[in-house]
């Protein structure tokens, strides 16, 4: 996880095995500068990818007011997204 100005880009996998550390890393990185997360560099999702990213937007929006854009969405992730019929609640673009 890398923070350039208003992004944040994830990198390499989001699966069960690495979610719960990734909540809180997010949550520390989250500030309310941060407007974007860019998932260009994913490369494995899974189920638990669709939880982190709407904690992440819920996190945001509670303590700072902001609501999160994510960018370069994987199709696998937006596949999961659509089967879930949440695709909506993850404001992309």
């Amino acid at each position: 996880m890398v923070r350039n100005g208003a992004t944040i880009s994830i990198v390499g996998a989001i699966t069960i095995d690495n979610v719960s550390g990734l909540i809180e890393t997010g949550r520390a990185k989250l500030d309310p500068g941060v407007r974007e997360i860019d998932l260009r560099g994913l490369n494995e999702v899974d189920s638990s990818a669709i939880g982190l990213l709407l904690e992440w937007q819920r996190s945001a929006q509670a303590r700072h007011g902001v609501c999160l854009r994510f960018t370069n969405l994987p199709e696998n992730l937006r596949s999961l997204a659509t089967l879930y019929d949440v695709l909506e609640l993850i404001p992309a673009s």
